[in-house]
């Protein structure tokens, strides 16, 4: 459910042209596919295979994928425009970004050309759904620590260990699984993916009872002696799995950072309509001065945010984001989103604490936000070791 009332005084500079065409096409998905089915994603905590199929058709994921591989042959600024589109739709539900943004581009930037025509296409066309398998019950940011296990036996891998807080993982037909082939610490990690398909020794565990982002398909898994090809190495070797991780966590940071903003946006923009037209002791909640005076604020933060995303959007186009900056951005914009969000809660009173108003699911999604991708604190860390 979107306000009437869109933001009309800014325009993103890569928002435009053939990236604008994209966000059109996006918003009317999001429009059709996903908003009138919140409710009933959130009650079954997970979008139907359907609504990935319906992507493919639309042609919006892997967007960012070369045509050779089934994608869309944009670029970043392309998918940053699906991403910008959901998060003004308020969806917490599809997990585009980590199959599309994330899985996709693993395995374009590390796959083998037999796994890149294997994989990709049926990945764009909603066929093959990816996840990422990385946190642990015992490890979240801390990726030098894993604990799950990848032995190499004749010419297979053999898995063994458990995860948790995976999105798209009763979906998810490919799975990067984040395993220890080697020593301690970092030299020891490899990324190996994995077809679930009828895998023997591989479960998909609890549906996991969240806070917010309730029709987000998000469960535990277990692998237990689960053998895979050792051809499903990412890499040339192993052991380069932390490198790669570190490789690619600037753009998942930046996917948040975008959807973080588009949120906050969207916040604003069901408050100022909201205001417009709530009455209270005779006058409209607008007019009070205290209201005005909110609006007004948050309005200028999000575009401030808007104009800082838009230039690590700029930057990462040009191949020029680096670890810190994309860190910065994430914290910044997950940290304004809730702000935000909250703020406008509070000029909703009573009812913006209704989930059944798209404030009060904005609210609820928002906390993760600042935990997942790397949790903030790590992210200013991050920032203070590149002073």
């Amino acid at each position: 459910m979107a306000a009437t009332f869109r933001t009309p005084a800014y325009v993103s500079p890569w928002l435009k042209d053939e990236v604008a065409d994209v966000a059109d096409l996006a918003r009317s998905f999001f429009a059709r596919e996903l908003t009138p089915h919140t409710e009933r994603f959130a009650a079954q905590h997970q979008v139907d295979s359907g609504t990935w199929l319906a992507a493919g058709q639309a042609g919006l994921l892997c967007i960012s994928v070369p045509e050779e591989y089934g994608g869309g042959g944009g670029g970043f600024a392309h998918e940053a425009a699906v991403l910008w589109e959901q998060g003004k739709a308020g969806d917490g539900s599809l997990g585009y970004s980590i199959h599309s943004t994330i899985v996709a581009h693993y395995v374009l930037a590390y796959g083998s050309e037999e796994q890149k025509r294997s994989w990709l296409p049926r990945m764009a066309s909603g066929e093959l759904i990816g996840a990422i398998a990385m946190t642990e019950p015992s490890t979240g940011s801390d990726l030098q620590n894993i604990r799950t296990t990848a032995r190499l036996e004749d010419d297979h891998y053999v898995i063994n260990g458990s995860k948790t807080f995976i999105t798209n993982a009763t979906h998810g037909g490919l799975i990067i699984v984040v395993a220890r082939t080697g020593g301690e610490g970092a030299r020891g990690v490899s990324l190996i993916a994995v077809e679930t398909e009828g895998l023997a020794g591989f479960e998909r565990g609890r549906v996991l009872s969240k806070v917010g982002q309730h029709g987000q398909d998000t469960r535990e898994l277990s692998f237990t002696d689960v053998r895979v090809p050792a051809s499903n190495l990412l890499g040339e070797r192993e052991g380069q799995g932390f490198y790669q991780l570190m490789a690619q966590l600037p753009q998942e940071r930046l996917a948040i950072a975008i959807t973080a903003v588009g949120y906050a946006e969207l916040a604003f923009e069901l408050a100022l309509d909201y205001t417009r037209q709530r009455e209270a002791f005779g006058q409209k909640v607008f007019d009070f001065e205290n209201t005005r005076f909110t609006l007004a604020e948050v309005s200028t933060e999000v575009l401030v945010a808007r104009t800082f995303l838009d230039h690590c959007v700029a930057l990462h186009v040009d191949g020029q984001l680096d670890a810190a900056m994309a860190s910065r951005a994430k914290y910044y914009s997950t940290d304004l989103q809730g702000t935000v969000i909250d703020r406008c809660v509070q000029l909703f009173g009573g009812y913006g604490y209704m989930l059944e108003y798209p404030i009060g699911r904005l609210y609820a999604d928002a906390r993760v936000q600042r935990i997942y991708g790397g949790t903030n604190e790590i992210m200013k860390e991050l920032i203070a070791r590149n002073l």
